[in-house]
């Protein structure tokens, strides 16, 4: 028999948000999961393969949300998971009650996220209060109210250094 307690109305596409890549194919500037926390990676080296045949590749990555440093060692021929990173434009259509409305490419809004409480919260305010039509971009299935940066800092791939989000003039 069906358990009542099962709810299927709504469901998720089941894609993780992250995937494997061997150890020995991660590149600087790249993304890995150091820790269980979504890391770009700033620093890395391989070392000699040891009395076990295994060159191990040393890590050091800076959380994208945090700035927090982490390190791991990890054997070269050993999968390490990848932060699935995908970026969508938003338009900001209104704020309500300290809440960004949202729109994005397919007419879809969004309202769930507040003005950040910084220096680009308050960027945010003011080009909206005077009018200025500009963009804003995260990821969508991140919390990304915390992370949004100004486009003072973007970097030659169009993320920040937090590798998070960043709001740009359109």
């Amino acid at each position: 028999m069906a358990d009542p307690d099962l709810d299927f109305t709504t469901g998720e596409s089941g894609a993780s948000a992250t995937y494997p890549m061997q150890c020995s194919a991660l590149r600087k500037n790249g993304y890995v999961v150091l820790k269980g926390r979504p890391c770009k990676i700033v620093e890395m080296s391989t070392s000699k393969t040891g009395k076990h045949g295994h060159a191990k590749v040393n890590l050091v990555g800076i959380d994208i949300f945090t700035n927090k440093k982490y390190e791991d060692m990890c054997p070269s021929t050993h999968n390490m998971d990848v932060p699935s990173i995908k970026r969508i434009d938003y338009q900001l259509v209104n704020i309500n009650e300290n809440y960004m409305s949202l729109m994005s490419d397919n007419g879809d809004i969004r309202e769930d996220l507040r003005v950040p409480e910084n220096e680009v919260g308050k960027e945010i305010e003011a080009k909206f209060d005077a009018g200025e039509e500009f963009m804003v971009s995260g990821d969508p299935h991140l919390e990304m109210s915390d992370h949004l940066k100004s486009p003072a800092v973007p970097s030659s791939d169009g993320w920040d250094e937090g590798g998070t989000c960043q709001v740009s003039d359109d």
